[in-house]
């Protein structure tokens, strides 16, 4: 099957007792045994639940994996697959990760014993294979957050497993619909499923994708005995979610198309990053990827009391942190989402702002973009 009839129909077959087409939501913590020790298929809700199992198959095909996990949020599915790293093992990340990602990585793992290296987007595809010595973890997200940068997953796959390391693939930006990275040699894929796959702003989940049967052994143990599960009811909202999937790609990339356009030819910008521009420096790489480029877009301004204005002074695109909804969303990652980098060696650049384009008329986003740039070129007052 095609991806959007999986989407909508893998781990979704009627309800046998009631022929209801949608998954039911699950709403109970335990469940009658049979006999003593024997259950049919689900005991306690932590351990196992038929809606948050429904979403678990479905987004596992949807990745081209052999088992999917849900978590009660994008962090506690980066937890829980750090917690198959033994004690001291060295993890190399790129240096442009989610905010989030880097606050684990530097407050949570590091006080415990693992050493953190990063390395740039840009060192990757010649100086890879000699910063692997020792590590266990390559930690990769592309497009990067914030600053859309794009990494060769199938050649950073290729030098890791040569070093004995596993890698991690932050899939949250392009979603499997436009990038499968198991299928270009990454070994477990995670995802905030609060953004796309749930699509529209209203539920907080995360995601692990495998298809190693002992790393799925290992994260299924985790997540049952760490505990920080998919509840029903958001389990249900992302399963329903994930059945518009590839439209609402289809038209959040068009929309980011039109946004880039102006962007470019404005003179408030300084500098556009979007892998779907030519001079991008990963432009070649995403094109051989990705399906399409996805719906972020970052920006330069000329100053950080320009980029704090812009953010302000938009209507339609919100004030707001996260993305992957239907409305579109601004925000200023220094000071919001990557707040947490300040004192890091590749802090986010002050002037930078972020955009998750939205399912909105994209002449409305346009023309929202355009009031809030006016005045703010060089040589202007701004106000």
């Amino acid at each position: 099957m095609d991806f959007e009839t999986r989407a909508i129909h893998v781990g979704q077959a009627p309800d046998p007792l009631t022929g209801a087409v949608t998954v039911p939501i699950y709403a109970t913590s335990t469940f009658r045994q049979t006999a003593v020790g024997q259950h049919q298929g689900y005991e306690y809700s932590r351990t196992g639940n038929p809606t948050r199992h429904a979403l678990e198959t479905c987004l596992a095909s949807l990745e081209g994996a052999a088992h999917g996990f849900a978590f009660a949020s994008g962090m506690a599915a980066a937890a829980t697959v750090t917690e198959l790293l033994a004690p001291g093992d060295r993890v190399l990340a790129v240096s442009d990760v989610y905010g989030g990602t880097h606050r684990l990585f530097t407050q949570v793992l590091q006080p415990r014993g693992h050493p953190i290296d990063t390395i740039g987007c840009e060192q990757v595809a010649g100086e890879l294979a000699d910063r692997l010595t020792g590590v266990r973890l390559l930690w990769l997200e592309s497009p990067t957050n914030p600053l859309l940068a794009v990494v060769d997953i199938a050649h950073a796959a290729r030098a890791a497993h040569a070093a004995g390391a596993m890698v991690v693939v932050d899939n949250t930006f392009a979603t499997p619909y436009l990038q499968r990275p198991l299928e270009l040699g990454a070994d477990v894929v995670l995802h905030s499923t609060t953004k796309y796959l749930g699509g529209h702003s209203d539920v907080v989940g995360g995601f692990l994708a495998t298809s190693d049967p002992q790393r799925a052994e290992r994260i299924g143990f985790l997540q049952n005995a760490l505990g920080a599960v998919a509840g029903p009811f958001d389990a249900w909202l992302v399963l329903r979610g994930l059945k518009t999937l590839a439209v609402r790609m289809r038209q959040h990339c068009a929309n980011a198309r039109e946004v880039v356009g102006l962007l470019q030819r404005h003179p408030a910008v300084a500098r556009v990053l979007y892998p779907g521009l030519a001079d991008h420096p990963g432009h070649q790489i995403a094109a051989r990827q990705m399906l399409d480029f996805g719906a972020m877009a970052s920006f330069l301004a000329h100053s950080e009391a320009a980029a704090l204005r812009i953010a302000q002074r938009t209507r339609v695109f919100t004030l707001a942190e996260s993305l992957g909804g239907v409305e579109s969303l601004i925000e200023h990652p220094a000071r919001m989402t990557h707040a947490s980098t300040a004192s890091s060696s590749h802090p986010v650049p002050p002037t930078l702002l972020r955009l998750s384009v939205g399912l909105e008329a994209s002449s409305d986003l346009v023309a929202d973009l355009e009031q809030a740039l006016a005045d703010e070129a060089p040589g202007r007052t701004g106000g």
